[in-house]
């Protein structure tokens, strides 16, 4: 779970501006959610209003472990109606039926997941065949410990070896993996292999 600083952020107005500026562009360069979207730790719900105002053919189900993420995602999308719903729930542990998504995505999030391995695991499960995970994450790096350490935050990330360790273990295909500010952050993107089951 994140910190009172890191609700903060993703709460403010410079978050959404990060969001539709920095963020969304880099994560989901090259890719395109479509079709019913899940957003895995959605935090104050930036991201997502951003995606739905960009399509306004997606429907959108955002989950966050944090309840008071989720209050506030509910409020931020409230304008799209039966488009978008916000869900308490763990990421390691999603309560979907398999094949539920035509897209997951992850903005920033998997290193506050204790056991991401299994997260990445779920978003293989409810995903249809052919669908997309996209998204982004801080690597294991000094930088990205010591910003969380110094707010107390669990941090538990992968380096780029293990996260293609992890995504190349899974029925996914495609696989793309680039990393930015100097190896501190990782983008990926995945295609669920048609044809595969769980």
């Amino acid at each position: 779970m994140m910190r009172a600083v890191e609700r903060s952020v993703c709460r403010s107005a410079g978050w959404g501006w990060l969001a539709s500026r920095v963020i969304l562009p880099r994560a989901l360069a090259g890719v395109r959610p479509a079709g019913d979207v899940l957003e895995m730790g959605c935090g104050g719900g930036a991201m997502a209003a951003e995606m739905l105002a960009a399509d306004p053919a997606i429907t959108l189900t955002a989950l966050d472990i944090d309840p008071s993420m989720v209050d506030a995602t509910m409020r931020r999308l409230g304008p799209y109606g039966h488009r978008a719903r916000a869900i308490e729930a763990d990421c390691a542990d999603l309560p979907f039926e398999a094949g539920s998504f035509d897209t997951v995505v992850s903005f920033l999030m998997l290193h506050h997941v204790g056991r991401w391995e299994d997260a990445l695991g779920e978003v293989v499960r409810v995903l249809r065949p052919g669908g997309l995970l996209a998204g982004c994450d801080a690597l294991d790096t000094r930088v990205a410990r010591w910003f969380h350490q110094a707010q107390g935050a669990r941090f538990r990330s992968a380096g780029h070896a293990e996260l293609r360790r992890r995504l190349e273990s899974l029925p996914l295909e495609r696989i793309a993996i680039r990393t930015h500010l100097g190896g501190v952050i990782a983008t990926f993107s995945a295609r669920r292999a048609p044809g595969t089951g769980r």
